[in-house]
């Protein structure tokens, strides 16, 4: 059935009693037509999704339904409870669960929804359960419940899990999913739609309202709301109107833009200014690294004293809270920060965003502008700083499809079976259940919705004994049958071990960081300074552990936004020291590098292939374009430029995909495969988001010329058949994202009671997992889930299949007698180590400088 698409609300009156219309009227406000339509859907009984940029009023929108009931219903005792004849049920329980993808917006919802209540006089309770939740309110919540309870997909999950989730969520009338579209392009999205098919099953009264930004396909979005029969159906779909377009533009720096790099230190004197310009500023990095960098140079030329903090995931939760609040107050004049920000926090009076590098996706970056101005009839104003050249090419056409409102959001997931598998335990661990009933239930979810009957009971066999080949280990076998044939845990320990293990976030190992006074007394580096350090000190957050294993005691690094060195580790705490170096190392951590979307990459070949086009760009980058053009080729829309050349004794080839750093790296691994059985020799590749480079021994040019090695052969799609499984089969790579199928299905526990396993540990046993399944079990339920995962994820197969696809016969190539300038920023990748500061971009420049001058001949 599809989606009735609503616009036109009915009248304010209506739908509004008579206190909220006078709550609105006293702020100067008038109710907006898609919170009205909101509260239609909730008076037809109806789910439904709304779709509305940020400032729309989208999170009010969705409470209103909630408040307005509560505010009509009888007031009763909140520990009261009749009976059902059968059961004892709550007499007035949960009302409404709020989900959010980050802690920080469930506790900044909570606060912004307890001021209308409180000015309303409504009898609502409201709280929030988070990690960092307290046990005791925790263990209270679950006896009596709030009337609203603000969560995250975990804490649902923690819930279902218990053999009261029937007691507690039998009240629930409603549930509301904010910033849908960052849910579900994940396994949180998996584990949260898992969740909502139990919700449906416990509470069948229940109602969805979900709140999201402009999608590419909301109706595909809709189906996520509602439960799935045989045929797909999907929620009502509410869309917004009357948004100010935003003012984007990209800054034409007055500096030489580096050809390569990702710091933009550049651009640093740029953007104190506009910092300094603008009453309050968003300054969005794609990386933790990037921001404590970014930060720490900022504070060394911040002269005028302005209030410039630093907000990303591993800081201390006291720390991100403080700085939220100092936001909200209007006391910052300029936060650097990572995706950590990019969801519907309100920030008051954002004056500017300014997102650094290239934004990767439209629709992220449309997220990060929706920061400035939270009001509907004001344009949010952004400015986007590219840190090297091709990042101008990716700016200038995210800036053109947000002027189209165009939208590049992924498609809705397809169910990742290990979460699915985590899933299942946690339904034995609430109350046994019979595998029927649990499959007709799992495909109420859209993710889960063509899930095969052999999938699921894979799953269920796999959680129950480990699968055929793990079979005969007892620790794998997690549930059992009993009499009934009905599914429980199979002792108390798998129970505590689910609830200790849940979510499908799977981190590197972290150490907490702690300041305390240095035992070495002096400034800069101490040496190694030996003497006796101070217990406890103020927890400034967490750390990888990767990183704290490469440093020696007295080594300098950044983090939370000052230089600390590192004094020793004690079990998982990190003591450090304030110090003054000025050449700190910054951490490196796992993840938050967002690959290009397909849809940017598209709009970046159109651009190069339009020399029109190439008006709206500086004139530095119009230059090097017109140098390409002249040296070599400027590659077509539909073309694969591929380019070789000798340099420093060696031979290169260089192509240019445009399908971001992860296809880019599969297919370099591939490539060099191939190379290898021409006997090209080759020594080695490196990939960037634009392009892929490729050096070896043999003379590639004389080998193309004379047609020993054949380019469109050596670009077939057939090489994502046995030379891709010869690769995976011995990938580090393949075992890294089997690892992660493994802890989220809980197959290998990271955390038990009083201790959690040390990276070493987990890596020993995932990859002896691997080695056993992959010899006796091939089509074994978890490395079907790994080999999915890399599909999508890590290897970016699908991608580079659509690529491959895309080019043949379209194959061009140029023997050149050096590198070409658009070669330069891939070139520059060779050899490079994660290198960060001063030094790092000075090495970089004097590389740079040499290749630019061998490239302009």
């Amino acid at each position: 059935m599809p989606p009735r698409i609503l616009k036109i609300p009915a009248e304010p009156a209506a739908l509004l009693p008579e206190r909220f219309q006078a709550w609105f009227a006293a702020r100067g406000w008038a109710p907006r037509e898609h919170q009205l339509a909101l509260l239609e859907k909730a008076r037809e009984d109806a789910s439904a999704l709304l779709i509305a940029p940020t400032g729309a009023g989208k999170t009010l929108a969705g409470f209103l339904p909630t408040l307005v009931e509560l505010s009509a219903a009888p007031t009763s005792p909140a520990k009261s409870v009749v009976s059902t004849g059968r059961a004892v049920q709550r007499g007035s329980g949960l009302h409404t669960l709020y989900i959010s993808p980050l802690k920080a917006l469930a506790v900044d919802i909570a606060r912004n929804l307890e001021r209308p209540v409180a000015e309303m006089g409504l009898p609502i309770k409201i709280e929030t359960r988070t990690g960092d939740t307290p046990v005791s309110r925790r263990q209270r919540q679950r006896r009596y419940p709030p009337d609203i309870l603000l969560t995250t997909p975990e804490q649902l999950a923690l819930l279902l899990s218990s053999d009261d989730a029937p007691f507690l969520f039998s009240s629930l009338k409603r549930i509301v999913l904010d910033e849908l579209h960052a849910l579900v392009t994940s396994k949180r999205g998996d584990l949260l739609s898992l969740g909502l098919a139990r919700l449906w099953r416990l509470a069948p009264q229940m109602r969805a309202i979900g709140l999201s930004a402009t999608v590419a396909e909301p109706e595909s979005l809709a189906r996520f709301l509602v439960p799935q029969p045989k045929e797909a159906c999907s929620a009502d779909i509410v869309i917004a109107g009357g948004a100010a377009p935003p003012q984007v533009e990209m800054l034409d720096t007055r500096e030489r833009l580096p050809w390569a790099g990702h710091s933009a230190r550049h651009a640093l004197p740029e953007i104190y200014e506009l910092i300094k310009a603008n009453k309050t500023t968003l300054v969005f990095v794609n990386t933790r690294s990037q921001a404590e960098m970014l930060f720490q140079n900022l504070w060394s030329m911040n002269d005028d004293n302005l209030a410039i903090a630093l907000h990303h995931g591993s800081l201390d939760v006291a720390q991100r809270r403080k700085v939220e609040d100092a936001m909200s107050a209007g006391k910052l004049r300029g936060v650097v920060c990572t995706s950590s920000l990019d969801l519907g926090v309100d920030w008051g009076d954002v004056d500017l965003v300014v997102n650094i590098g290239a934004p990767k996706g439209a629709s992220r970056l449309m997220q990060r502008i929706g920061r400035a101005n939270h009001r509907l009839d004001e344009a949010s104003r952004a400015v986007l700083v590219p840190a090297n050249r091709f990042e101008v090419l990716e700016c200038r056409v995210a800036i053109d499809a947000i002027a189209e409102n165009a939208q590049d959001t992924p498609p809705l997931r397809i169910g990742a079976l290990d979460v699915l598998a985590q899933h299942v335990l946690g339904c034995a661990c609430g109350e046994p259940f019979f595998s029927e009933a649990l499959y007709d239930e799992v495909r109420t979810a859209a993710p889960y919705a063509d899930l095969t009957r052999q999938d699921f009971d894979d799953v269920v066999d796999f959680v129950a004994s480990g699968g055929y080949a793990l079979k005969t280990y007892e620790r794998f076998a997690r549930i059992k049958q009993d009499k009934e044939g009905r599914w429980r845990v199979a002792n108390p320990k798998v129970r505590q071990s689910y609830r200790m293990n849940v979510g499908t976030i799977v981190e590197d190992d972290m150490l907490k960081v702690r300041l305390v006074r240095s035992r070495g007394g002096g400034q800069g580096k101490a040496g190694g300074a030996t003497g006796v350090i101070a217990r406890g000190g103020r927890l400034l957050g967490e750390i990888e552990e990767a990183f704290i294993e490469g440093l020696s005691p007295g080594d300098t690094f950044v983090f939370s936004g000052e230089v600390v060195r590192y004094e020793t580790l004690v079990e998982d705490q990190v003591y450090v020291s304030r110090a003054h170096d000025k050449d700190p190392k910054v951490p490196s951590y796992m993840g938050g590098k967002f690959p290009l979307s397909t849809y940017l990459a598209e709009r970046v070949r159109r651009l190069l292939d339009d020399v029109r086009a190439w008006k709206a760009l500086p004139e530095q980058v119009r230059d090097w374009l017109s140098l390409q053009k002249d040296v070599s080729r400027v590659p077509a829309v539909r073309e694969l430029l591929v380019e070789s050349f000798p340099r420093a004794n060696k031979h290169y080839i260089v192509c240019y995909p445009f399908e971001g750093r992860l296809a880019h790296q599969t297919l370099g691994m591939l490539l060099t495969r191939r190379l290898e059985r021409a006997r090209a020799r080759p020594l080695g590749f490196v990939a960037n988001e634009y392009a892929v480079a490729i050096w070896a021994l043999g003379d590639m040019s004389f080998m193309i010329r004379n047609g020993r090695l054949d380019l469109n052969a050596l670009f077939d799609p057939d090489m994502l058949g046995d030379d891709l499984e010869a690769w995976l089969a011995e990938s580090a790579l393949m075992k890294r994202t089997f690892r992660n199928c493994a802890i989220i299905s809980g197959l290998i526990a990271r955390r038990h009671t009083g201790e959690e396993k040390s990276r070493r540990q987990v890596l020993f046993s995932t990859d002896l997992v691997y080695d056993v399944l992959r010899k006796h079990q091939a089509d074994h339920v978890l490395l079907r889930a790994a080999r999915a995962d890399a599909a999508t994820g890590l290897l970016d197969l699908r991608r580079l299949g659509d690529m491959l696809a895309r080019i043949q016969g379209r194959i061009t190539h140029r023997e050149l007698d050096h590198v070409s300038p658009l070669a330069v920023p891939v070139m520059l990748e060779i050899g490079r180590e994660s290198v960060y500061g001063e030094a790092g971009d000075e090495l970089l420049a004097e590389a740079a400088d040499e290749l630019v001058k061998e490239a302009m001949g």
